[in-house]
């Protein structure tokens, strides 16, 4: 996803309205058969979809607070990754699926089996980025170079989270591109906070089935329209009524 043009108010008292684009670079049909999307391929859809209307609901009026401009970096991917739960809801899957050639929706077995797997080594997953992001933030707090070594730190990060540990020949904080050339320095944690955010904010609808239409609107008021306007955790909490939590992430993990 990425902006043609923002909302914008004119001196005039007019509005621009904002225009976004999404590149779906999708595989063609064969032989024939129209083209089908894999689940990650549609999933993706949803997540760029979220970056989207984020784009689009924006209220704001001025350009680097309206949209996804000024959102901080460790809560912009709340709307995106918060569309990927519909992919994954068994009600939701039923409509939106159907075998190219019978036309059946997706068997509830092969459902089943697609959780397993998402889930499987979910926990190591989990431990693995909080390695990662514990010793991307301590390097940028409280690195001493003349006291300490990279190799050094990140062993002491291991002994605490990891489960299992590379040969001591292995050198990864020398590829570990994301904090070094990817934008990501000090903000590698963000990747797993946007989860907690995300999951979270679904759990909202899940609570509320019976509301499933003003919890929309909440969602739609306090995030969606917000931008930048103010900071992510006060758009959240204004949404949720209270702070982030980590239950719906475990769960929604098969951890839980």
């Amino acid at each position: 996803m990425d902006d043609c043009r923002n909302r914008r108010e004119r001196a005039d008292g007019s509005v621009q309205t904002p225009l976004v684009y999404l590149v779906c670079n999708f595989g063609r049909g064969a032989n024939g058969k129209p083209a089908t999307f894999s689940h990650n391929e549609v999933t993706t859809l949803f997540h760029e979809m979220g970056h989207g209307l984020h784009q689009l609901l924006t209220r704001i009026g001025e350009l680097g607070v309206a949209g996804i401009n000024g959102v901080e970096w460790d809560a912009v991917e709340l709307p995106s990754q918060f569309m990927e739960n519909f992919c994954w809801e068994w009600d939701h899957l039923q409509g939106m699926t159907a075998h190219v050639d019978s036309g059946e929706p997706l068997p509830r077995a092969l459902y089943e089996r697609m959780l397993a797997a998402r889930n499987f080594h979910s926990g190591m997953a989990t431990v693995r980025q909080l390695e990662f992001g514990l010793f991307d933030m301590l390097l940028h707090s409280q690195f001493e170079p003349a006291q300490d070594s990279v190799l050094a730190l990140l062993d002491r990060v291991r002994a605490d989270v990891a489960v299992n540990h590379p040969p001591v020949w292995n050198r990864f904080p020398h590829q570990f591109s994301h904090i070094f050339a990817g934008g990501y320095a000090a903000g590698y944690y963000s990747y797993k906070w946007a989860e907690v955010l995300s999951a979270d904010a679904s759990a909202a609808f899940e609570e509320a089935p019976q509301a499933l239409a003003e919890t929309g609107a909440r969602f739609r008021d306090e995030i969606l329209s917000r931008g930048g306007s103010r900071p992510a955790a006060e758009n959240f909490k204004a949404f949720r009524g209270r702070a982030p939590q980590i239950d719906a992430l475990l769960r929604h993990s098969g951890m839980a």
